[in-house]
């Protein structure tokens, strides 16, 4: 697929090859990606942010960007980022993500690398980043492969900061498990992982590939949350996941989605769903790194 995104005038090349990993597994759901997944917490992106304090013109490279979440919410806060480099496997989220970020860079530059994460090369020496964000995306990932990438181009004193909420596919309450059943009529046994087939879960956590790495010093942050669903905000969030997305449901799309409505306004109380999330990152850093 062919995706010519929006280059702002202070971002650099445009993509580095094709990605059709990416289309397989979340397709052309851009549009659906921006708009309804939830974003990050505050209190997260300001622990994110004091990562980066004392450091003048800070690099931020973020892994799985999708449509630049993190870096949209860390701009703002930390306007003094030098540069920030977008990487994905998906054309159509880093069209959507350069045209999103395009308003808040100011004098930041901005890179976007298609292709998965663990072969990405900066482009230059001086951009070795200051703090590495991978946010619900690193189980897609070679994760070793990518911790090796990221000693190679990181700044000594790096933060990698791998973080996440899970999904509404993980998460356990009478409204999703019901949800979860539905789909699975429909799509088969199994969690579905796009036009890969089904979705098997990492052998190993997050906090032992880390500690099997450079990136030893893990420690853990976790924030509580309760978000509040609507039936058809839970219709355009699954049209941006790997697990229900549009074309897995060929020609039946539109009947699952009259189930999921009728199926969610059976749970929702005033109107809403309710999602009791916790919001955790781990910060690594290589042992005797200055924090």
């Amino acid at each position: 697929m062919n995706v010519d995104p929006p280059v702002p005038n202070r971002t650099d090349e445009p993509f580095a090859g094709p990605a059709p990993l990416g289309e397989a597994l979340f397709g052309t759901v851009a549009d659906a990606y921006a708009r309804y997944r939830p974003g990050v917490p505050d209190a997260a992106v300001r622990l994110l942010a004091a990562t980066l304090h004392g450091v003048p013109a800070p690099v931020l490279l973020d892994l799985g960007t999708g449509t630049a979440q993190v870096p949209r919410a860390l701009l703002p806060v930390v306007p003094r980022l030098a540069h920030v480099d977008l990487v994905d496997i998906n054309q159509q989220m880093l069209a959507q993500a350069m045209t999103a970020i395009e308003p808040l860079i100011g004098t930041c530059t901005v890179s976007p690398y298609a292709g998965e994460a663990h072969t990405f090369v900066p482009e230059g020496p001086g951009r070795r980043p200051d703090l590495v964000t991978c946010c619900r995306a690193f189980h897609w990932m070679d994760r070793p492969a990518v911790l090796e990438m990221v000693d190679r181009v990181a700044a000594p004193h790096a933060t990698v900061a791998v973080m996440g909420d899970g999904s509404l596919w993980t998460y356990d309450a009478d409204w999703t498990v019901a949800l979860r059943e539905l789909i699975q009529t429909y799509l088969g046994p199994g969690r579905p992982a796009g036009a890969r087939g089904t979705y098997t879960e990492p052998g190993r956590s997050y906090e032992d590939d880390l500690a099997d790495s450079v990136f030893s010093d893990v420690r853990e942050y976790r924030f509580p949350m309760t978000r509040a669903w609507t039936p058809e905000s839970v219709v355009g969030y699954l049209r941006s996941t790997s697990f229900a997305r549009p074309d897995l449901f060929g020609d039946r799309h539109q009947a699952f989605e009259t189930e999921v409505r009728q199926l969610l306004g059976a749970y929702a109380r005033g109107g809403t769903l309710r999602e009791d999330a916790v919001f955790t990152i781990l910060l690594a850093r290589r042992p005797g790194a200055a924090s």
